[in-house]
């Protein structure tokens, strides 16, 4: 069946991940190695795994020390030692007689289970990574949750409401007064010899400051304790910052988790089907694709003008507003998918503001001061956070985000997705030198994943890593001195996987479009199965494959061990 050619590697492949993966075969699901966890199932109800959940997450929290949350080494072994009984409650749960949609919840909490071994095991970002500590964040992500490890005690500045009132700026001036604490745990916890991580952090905590500094001047006068609160932690990300430069030079090491590893965590964490050397493959495919396809599309437009970059604040903002009027239009009206009330809102709120620049303003504004539309369809990803706002999953698990980025296939291959797919269904048809645009949108993420595998296999570095994605982006819209090239390698090296996630997602997604058509026959229609899909909530794929298609992919019926 189609199922089976899709997940199934070949057989020397399989051959090769069975060696490479042997010693976790005897894991049991979620365990450790040699543990059943539990001498069997104990409960067949739904409703203790919702209990679980909620016990779950309450622990995956460390444990707060006089307001900051201890990531100190004996409260991180502490933490990874309780976790086995959080493992062996939740395979107590025989799940196997529920509706496919429960048991789908089951294997979110095992994930998320997984998640946390990992971070124990390999990543320990507490230990390794110096930007784990970071807790300002001024703007939206566009994604469920912050993408890669953040630290528990975060402050989204940007959830306030400004001018604050008085309750609101004690409150942020208490949280803003934790991070001189945080740092000073942190010079303690942060033992382990990543090089380019430990690099990559100093730059962060002077991004950290700058962002502090701005703040300081939105509410300067609201509040003495706040304001005191803010330039004590300026102080102490700046110290940070100089004690990260001075310790530098004794940093060797690498900050990969290697190639073992991370089929490991793409298998048991994000349920993702390819290996490391597999979606390396993958990748170098499609930047040789997206590469060819671009000159393809140069030469058949090698007779029309250049196109212009947005010159002004008052072309922006009617060129901007009407590329949400078009693309809410084309969706509703070719029958792509059902649109909410509430997307239009969702897409137009963040369509920003005009930047004067002489130069280059960053690789997606040269996209989309060429042709905003462009990346409107990457704007999915509003949608998605305003359907999990304004219509929330039946179920509990799936309401709020899930950890550990395992949304990444979902979220990121769908916003991706969007892009090429729109293009195929005809949405810059009267725009022809706007494909060229979506192409180089391909190869830039097909560049910067390979950076990310090759930084996680530990065979580059993340100087290499930037200059491979500067080099192969079209055009140099993405310098290898650019903040855009630099901040996304950093993250990618401290998300195994995410780098990748934006075209192997996409490939997950058109491989279930695949099954579906297959069979519904007749029955489908392109409106249908993005309704399905957005039905499921934003959770892996291979999950969001086993509920529409009713079969279970190999990677979760066991056959890739």
């Amino acid at each position: 069946m189609l199922r089976t050619l899709a997940f199934r590697t070949s057989a020397a492949t399989a051959l090769v991940l069975a060696v490479a993966l042997l010693p976790l075969a005897v894991c049991a699901p979620g365990g450790t190695p040699g543990d059943s966890a539990t001498s069997g199932p104990t409960s067949t109800s739904y409703e203790d795994l919702v209990a679980l959940f909620k016990d779950w997450r309450d622990f995956e929290k460390p444990v707060l020390v006089d307001g900051v949350y201890d990531y100190t080494a004996s409260a991180m072994a502490a933490q990874h030692l309780e976790l086995a009984g959080y493992q062996a409650r939740l395979a107590a749960i025989d799940s196997s007689g529920w509706p496919i949609a429960q048991q789908v919840d089951h294997h979110v909490v095992q994930t998320e289970m997984n998640g946390l071994d990992f971070y124990h095991r390999v990543s320990r970002p507490w230990a390794r990574n110096p930007a784990f500590y970071i807790s300002i964040f001024s703007a939206e992500s566009d994604v469920p949750a912050h993408e890669g490890p953040v630290i528990h005690g975060w402050i989204d500045t940007w959830t306030y409401d400004y001018p604050l009132d008085p309750e609101s700026a004690a409150e942020l001036a208490s949280r803003i007064g934790a991070i001189p604490v945080v740092l000073a745990q942190a010079r303690g916890n942060l033992v382990e010899n990543a090089a380019d991580l430990w690099r990559m952090g100093i730059g962060a905590f002077e991004g950290q400051s700058a962002a502090l500094g701005r703040l300081a001047e939105r509410v300067a006068g609201t509040s003495a304790d706040l304001d005191a609160a803010i330039q004590e932690a300026i102080v102490a990300s700046d110290e940070f910052a100089v004690w990260l430069e001075a310790e530098l030079p004794s940093k060797n090491g690498t900050s990969g988790v290697g190639a073992d590893n991370y089929d490991w965590y793409m298998k048991n964490v994000h349920l993702v089907p390819y290996t490391w050397r597999d979606q390396l493959t993958m990748m170098r495919r499609e930047l040789a694709r997206s590469v060819a396809s671009l000159k393809l599309e140069e030469h058949r437009n090698r007779e029309l003008p250049e196109q212009e970059r947005i010159a002004s604040a008052e072309d922006y903002d009617l060129l901007f507003n009407e590329a949400v009027t078009e693309y809410m239009e084309f969706l509703d009206g070719d029958d792509v998918y059902t649109v909410r009330e509430y997307d239009d809102f969702a897409l137009r709120e963040r369509i920003g503001r005009f930047s004067p620049a002489e130069g280059l303003r960053g690789f997606f504004s040269e996209v989309s001061y060429r042709d905003p539309l462009t990346m409107r369809t990457h704007g999915h990803h509003w949608f998605d956070l305003a359907m999990m706002e304004n219509e929330p999953h039946a179920s509990e698990i799936r309401r709020v985000p899930l950890l550990y980025n395992i949304w990444d296939s979902r979220a990121e291959g769908m916003a991706t997705g969007m892009e090429e797919w729109m293009m195929h269904a005809g949405l810059f048809d009267g725009s022809p030198q706007s494909r060229e645009l979506i192409w180089i949108l391909v190869a830039q993420r097909a560049a910067r994943a390979i950076g990310g595998l090759m930084m996680h296999g530990n065979e580059w570095t993340i100087q290499e890593a930037v200059d491979f994605a500067a080099e192969w982006t079209p055009r140099g819209y993405m310098p290898a001195d650019s903040s855009t090239v630099w901040g996304e390698q950093h993250f990618y090296l401290t998300q195994p996987g995410y780098g990748t996630s934006y075209l192997v997602g996409k490939q997950m997604i058109e491989q279930l479009m695949a099954e579906r058509a297959f069979q519904l026959g007749d029955e489908f229609t392109l409106e249908r199965f993005m309704d399905e899909l957005h039905g499921t909530g934003l959770i892996p794929m291979s999950l969001i494959s086993w509920e529409l298609t009713g079969e279970k992919p190999e990677i979760l019926a066991g056959e890739m061990q």
